[in-house]
């Protein structure tokens, strides 16, 4: 196992924090060696608030997930998200030495650089440069600029931010732990890798990640990401409206929303009623699903709603005929797909991390709760394959300017050339000995 490429995700959610291992079959698909998971409680919408509370559940997440692979967990792929991220639109561009050379990754590459040194608003820090069309020599409209030949190299990069005081909590952490990140990644950027394909990404769709303490936005059209957003609210604060609404304890109160709710009142039986202990020897308290399931739609509506008014300001709302993935644990909410699809008039789907997985003894990774992390072990190995293939042209490139050294060193003086050498040698002689005679 020790010569195998083994990537290891850890999501740092509001309710949870999951880490898994995962490695790729001979099938190209992702087997999960382990995986550890820890309440999380010094995590409030996405953003560490509790340093101490959250070092602990990352060690007891990240030593579950070990001891099931059987390794040392060293580096991980860390996920970020929260109300903080920001992104937008910038124009980029780099000047190439000659025209006649092809573009090559390398060049591609330079030009992504360039745009992390962008200048950004104070406390902020771009964490993902990510390319929309290239433009080469003014024609625009390129998708794959490398094998073209040009001088000027452009793109518009959509730019993603966050806070650095969350990033810097993020890192703070995770090194407590004794381990390094690898890459932070944005969650729904994570989460696509995990439930969307290709297919749907060129169709164009928009990724809805219900989270314990955000909603998380991606928008994909021409297989390019186009927009992202991150809406504070999540299933916790659904939870909550129930603890309130009800007279509930929050545990009570996520247990009946789980196991009882729909995100459509009208589904739930006006007769149905659900039993539930009292506190300290008090009478039991019944509850309606009926009223469970009100409270629930109109807080769902409003998610919704946010989510909706996030596609129609990206521009691509007629053009997405993918149509909506909703994933995450708030997904899992009975009759929200039908919900979905009535608000916003798109089709919809729930999102299960199944297509990528292989076969795997945890059943549980199944899930759309763990998209996410699922999301985060794939980006590991499509980063690996990045770098390989940015390792391997510049061997190539090494080997063709070695190789013409190599030709030019042995290549044959002519037996012309040397002739021409020797007359040319003669005629600078006698011009210097005429020069010599006139000075007499």
């Amino acid at each position: 196992m020790e010569h195998e490429k083994i990537v290891v995700g850890l999501d740092i959610g509001t309710t949870k924090i999951c880490a898994i291992v995962g490695r790729k079959n001979e099938f190209g698909k992702l087997e999960v060696l382990g995986m550890g998971k820890a309440e999380s409680e010094g995590v409030v919408k996405g953003i560490v608030f509790n340093i101490d509370k959250t070092v602990y559940a990352i060690e007891k997440a990240i030593k579950e997930a070990g001891d099931q692979a059987g390794i040392d967990i060293g580096v991980v792929n860390v996920g970020i998200a929260g109300q903080h991220i920001r992104s937008f639109i910038q124009h980029g561009g780099i000047t190439r030495t000659s025209k006649e050379d092809e573009i090559t990754v390398s060049d591609v590459e330079r030009l992504t650089q360039d745009m992390y040194r962008m200048v950004v608003p104070p406390g902020s820090q771009i964490i993902h440069v990510m390319p929309q069309d290239y433009m080469v020599d003014y024609e625009d409209g390129i998708k794959e600029p490398v094998g073209m030949s040009g001088v000027r190299l452009e793109a518009d990069f959509h730019i993603i931010t966050a806070q650095t005081n969350a990033i810097n909590n993020i890192n703070k952490c995770v090194r407590r732990t004794g381990l390094e990140i690898d890459d932070l990644i944005l969650e729904p950027l994570a989460s696509s890798l995990a439930v969307l394909n290709d297919e749907e990404k060129e169709a164009g769709v928009c990724l809805i990640d219900i989270g314990g303490g955000t909603t998380d936005i991606a928008i994909f059209y021409d297989n390019i990401i186009r927009h992202t957003a991150v809406i504070p609210f999540g299933g916790n604060i659904i939870t909550n409206d129930i603890k309130q609404g009800l007279m509930v304890l929050p545990q009570q109160a996520e247990q009946l929303k789980t196991r009882f709710g729909k995100a459509i009142a009208e589904e739930a039986s006006p007769n149905e009623i659900v039993s539930i202990p009292g506190i300290r020897n008090r009478a039991a308290k019944e509850i309606s699903v009926k009223n469970l399931s009100n409270i629930i739609e109109a807080r769902m509506e409003e998610i919704i709603e946010m989510a909706h008014a996030e596609i129609i300001s990206s521009g691509f709302e007629n053009r997405l005929a993918g149509g909506i993935v909703i994933t995450g644990g708030g997904s899992q909410l009975a009759n929200l797909k039908q919900l979905v699809e009535y608000m916003t008039g798109m089709d919809t789907r729930i999102g299960y991390p199944n297509e990528h997985l292989g076969k795997s003894k945890i059943e549980a990774i199944k899930s759309p709760m763990y998209a996410t992390a699922v999301g985060l072990v794939l980006a590991g190995f499509r980063s690996l394959d990045e770098r390989e293939d940015r390792y391997r042209e510049a061997r190539e490139v090494v080997a063709v300017k070695n190789a013409n050294a190599a030709a030019k060193a042995k290549k044959p003086v002519s037996s012309k050339s040397f002739f021409n050498d020797i007359l040319n040698k003669t005629k600078s002689l006698l011009i210097d000995d005429l020069d010599g005679k006139n000075e007499y």
